[in-house]
C-alpha cells in the first residue's frame, strides 16, 4: 500500500532541496526522520513535515487500522521539480541591471510498506457455527 504527499511552491531552490532529498531516498521512515531531524539545512524542516504528512496519509488510507511502526514503512520515491520563478532586477554599475531569479520548487514523496498487510480473516460467531 502506498501513500503520497506533495509540497508545492517552497521558496527554496531545487538544488538546495535535492541535497536533502537524496539523503533519505530509499531509507526506512525512522532513519529518514532521524536524518532530517539532525540536518542543519533549511530544506530538512520542509521535508520532515512532508514525510510526517505522508506517514499520516498512509495510516488514514487504511482507516487507522495499522500503525506505520509495525509494517516497515520506507520512502519508496521522492523527487523535486522546479516551480515558478520570481524575476527581479538589481542595479549594476554603469547604469546596467542584473537579473535576480528567486527559485521555488515542488516536492513529492511516496511511502510504502515492506511487510504485507494481513487480510482481515476474522469471522463472526454466526459464521463459525
Amino acid at each position: 500500500m502506498e501513500a503520497i504527499a506533495k509540497l508545492k511552491n517552497v521558496s527554496l531552490s531545487e538544488r538546495k532541496m535535492r541535497f536533502v532529498v537524496d539523503s533519505i531516498r530509499g531509507k526506512s521512515v525512522d532513519d529518514a526522520l532521524d536524518i532530517l531531524k539532525f540536518s542543519k539545512r533549511e530544506a530538512a524542516e520542509y521535508v520532515e513535515k512532508l514525510l510526517l504528512s505522508a506517514i499520516s496519509n498512509w495510516e488514514n488510507k487504511l482507516d487507522m487500522a495499522y500503525s506505520a511502526d509495525d509494517y516497515g514503512l520506507y520512502v519508496k520515491s521522492i523527487h523535486v521539480d522546479g516551480a515558478g520563478m520570481l524575476k527581479r532586477f538589481r542595479p549594476a554599475p554603469h547604469g546596467r541591471a542584473h537579473r535576480i531569479r528567486k527559485r521555488s520548487n515542488h516536492v513529492t514523496v511516496v511511502v510504502s510498506n515492506k511487510v504485507e498487510l494481513e487480510a482481515d480473516n476474522t469471522k463472526t460467531t454466526e459464521e463459525q457455527n
